[in-house]
Order: structure tokens, then C-alpha cells, then sequence
């Protein structure tokens, strides 16, 4: 392990991610204070200060793991005009950040001047992949992702309720399943389908 974290490639993955769920974080709190809610510049979090967004479980799991997250933004949904609209769009607006910064790193490879340069193509390249990670990792319904709030936002209240227990636990629930090789080939398998399909086309 202390050798990976000594290769230059994991180094710069290690900072393209952080610096990608920064941005995540950073949208949801713009969202939300477009919204109306001043909670998350209240909290510091309307920041791109990386500080104010890490997370110290999901630091040490992208460190030793898979996968990693960052500190969700708290949200009052009470402060929207449309409470359950509002959680859904500050909920999307972090995997739409992760597609806008793998859509402008996917067309930035393309300029010639970028295109050949083997440092940009790889810094790029890298960028790519892991916003187009980031992106089908949150779409997925299970706590705290972001498609887990978005698909609560569309549940009935008991249902809601019901399940709310499981959001403390959903974080190592997500770290256990991506520990198991069968999840983690098959996340790995969709994400490459993805930069496949965009590279061939």
C-alpha cells in the first residue's frame, strides 16, 4: 500500500477525486442556497475549501478502498418553496457537477494543442474517468449517496420514515458491498462500458 501511495498515477488520481467531490459538495450547497436555504453558507460549506467538505470516514476509505465520499451538505427542506422538488435538485445537482467536469475533460482532449501533450492527455484522461465514476457511484440508491436522496425524495413519508434507520449505516453498508469483488467488477465493468461507448463514439 505505501507503495501505491508513492506511484505519481495514485497520486494524481488521489487528487483528482479529491478534488472532484470538493466540486460535488460545493454544487449541492449552491444549489441549495439557490434555492433558499442558507444552511450551507451558515455551515461554511458554500466553500471550496476542501477542508469544510471532507469527510474522515470517507477519506480513509478512498485511502485504503474503492471508494470514497465527502461530508454531505446539510439541507433544511423546510426553507424550499417545494421541499420534495428541492431535495431532489440539490440531490442531483452533485452527480451533474461530476458529468460537467467529465464532459469538459472529455472535449478538453480533444483540443491539439492538449491532445499532444502526454501529461494533459493522462491528467485529463484520469479526470474523465473519475468524474464519470462519481457520477453512476452517487446515481445509486443506497444512503448517503445522492440517488438514494433523490429516489426519498419520490417515497411516500412512511416509506421514508421507515427506512430512515438505514441512513446511519449506509455508509459502511456502501464500503462493505464495494469490498466484495463481484460489486466492484461490476461497477468497474459499468464505468468502463461508459468511457468506452464515449471514446468509440
Amino acid at each position: 500500500m505505501l507503495a501505491s501511495w508513492a506511484n505519481p498515477v495514485w497520486i494524481l488520481r488521489f487528487a483528482i477525486v479529491l478534488v472532484s467531490l470538493v466540486l460535488h459538495e460545493f454544487a449541492h450547497a449552491l444549489m441549495a442556497t439557490l434555492l433558499g436555504d442558507s444552511t450551507p453558507k451558515r455551515q461554511g460549506r458554500l466553500t471550496l475549501n476542501p477542508v469544510m467538505h471532507l469527510d474522515v470516514t470517507g477519506l480513509i476509505a478512498m485511502l485504503v478502498g474503492p471508494i470514497g465520499w465527502a461530508r454531505p451538505v446539510e439541507v433544511h427542506p423546510g426553507a424550499f418553496r417545494r421541499p420534495r422538488a428541492g431535495m431532489a435538485m440539490v440531490a442531483a445537482a452533485g452527480p451533474l457537477a461530476n458529468v460537467v467536469l467529465a464532459a469538459i475533460s472529455f472535449f478538453a482532449e480533444q483540443i491539439p494543442s492538449l491532445a499532444a501533450s502526454d501529461v494533459a492527455q493522462q491528467v485529463l484522461g484520469l479526470a474523465f474517468e473519475v468524474n464519470v465514476a462519481l457520477a453512476l457511484l452517487n446515481l445509486l440508491p443506497i444512503p448517503p449517496l445522492d440517488g438514494w436522496r433523490v429516489a426519498s425524495a419520490a417515497m411516500p413519508v412512511r416509506w421514508r420514515l421507515a427506512l430512515r434507520g438505514m441512513e446511519a449505516f449506509g455508509p459502511w453498508l456502501l464500503l462493505v458491498l464495494f469490498l466484495l469483488p463481484p460489486v466492484n467488477r461490476a461497477f468497474s465493468d459499468l464505468v468502463y462500458a461508459v468511457l468506452s461507448y464515449c471514446y468509440g463514439a
